[in-house]
């Protein structure tokens, strides 16, 4: 009788907390996810040693994949607003994982990795579509930051998914009022990128446009935006149905290059916070104006994740793949 497999470690990076997990077969423990203050511990390496010291199965384990948000290269990767640096290596000495097992990916990775083992509940529909479940997907992520992980379905079974840093292309513009939202961008930072206006820090600069626009100084933090939004302030309506209508043509632009048609996904705070006013906002109509092209992406399906622990999934179900890439 075969033994069965130890379970492996996975972890998801975030930058206040760090969620460590163990896992069997592709499917996390729940009742083994531990949250671990960042500022506690010096180096990543020494948050999964507490973990381990208190979780470690009897046999140790059999690997260990960390999901963060930043660039992985040559299987390195650091997190510059922690001062943290990881290696592949490191992550095998710290865990006692086999040096085969080891894997970083960035936060999209592992995002684009757990959409098949996501429950309808943890989804909220933004415009329906026609999905192929069989397709490409897409994964999108509007937080701290942007950034975008096409999913590619592998012959042999799993995910193909590449990292990128999607969130610091161009800003989409489809009107004079994007066109003057770019230009003041880029006289305050030479640069209109997509992550200035739709990250959590960008919807404060948004609604500073809007203020402006409006003749008057104001600066308010994005959770506060978010309040007025729902009480039906007029300006922070009005950066409220901007920002929709952007984060609809920046997910329409993308899925003309990848070709989702098997959906795309939301991901992060401020997507969740949006998306009770996608609706009324308009984000369906921005989302199909493109043109000769409103019919072929009306087709594409998109939904907000809402489960916390969906990173940990695709850390799991990326080291269960037989053929990983």
């Amino acid at each position: 009788m075969t033994a069965p497999l130890p379970p492996v470690l996975v972890a998801d990076v975030g930058g206040t907390n760090t969620r460590v997990a163990l896992a069997h077969g592709g499917s996390v423990d729940r009742t083994s996810i531990r949250r671990l203050r960042n500022a506690e511990f010096p180096r990543l390496e020494d948050a999964l040693r507490r973990y381990l010291d208190v979780a470690a199965p009897p046999g140790g384990i059999g690997g260990a994949c960390v999901a963060l948000a930043g660039p992985v290269r040559n299987g390195a990767a650091r997190m510059t607003n922690l001062g943290w640096a990881l290696t592949l290596d490191d992550l095998a000495r710290a865990t006692g994982a086999p040096t085969g097992r080891v894997a970083l990916l960035n936060d999209l990775q592992a995002q684009g990795q757990a959409l098949d083992q996501i429950a309808r509940d943890n989804l909220i529909p933004l415009r329906r579509g026609q999905p192929d479940c069989g397709g490409a997907r897409l994964v999108i992520g509007f937080g701290t930051g942007v950034n975008a992980a096409p999913v590619q379905p592998l012959p042999g079974g799993g995910w193909l998914v590449p990292a990128a840093e999607a969130g610091h292309i161009h800003l989409p513009i489809a009107d004079d009022e994007d066109a003057a939202l770019a230009h003041w961008l880029r006289g305050e930072q030479g640069f209109a990128s997509a992550e200035d206006v739709l990250a959590g820090s960008g919807l404060e600069r948004l609604y500073r446009f809007h203020a402006r626009r409006a003749g008057v100084e104001d600066r308010l933090p994005a959770a506060q935006i978010m309040e007025q939004i729902a009480e039906g302030a007029p300006l922070a309506q009005a950066t409220g149905r901007h920002y929709i209508r952007l984060m609809a043509r920046y997910a329409a632009a993308l899925a003309l290059v990848h070709l989702p048609f098997g959906g795309i996904a939301f991901i992060g705070g401020v997507a969740r916070a949006m998306a009770p006013y996608a609706e009324a906002f308009g984000f369906d109509a921005a989302f199909c104006q493109m043109g000769r092209f409103s019919e072929f992406v009306a087709d594409f399906a998109v939904d907000v994740v809402t489960d916390d622990y969906a990173a940990l999934t695709g850390c799991a179900q990326y080291l269960s793949t037989p053929v990983r890439a």
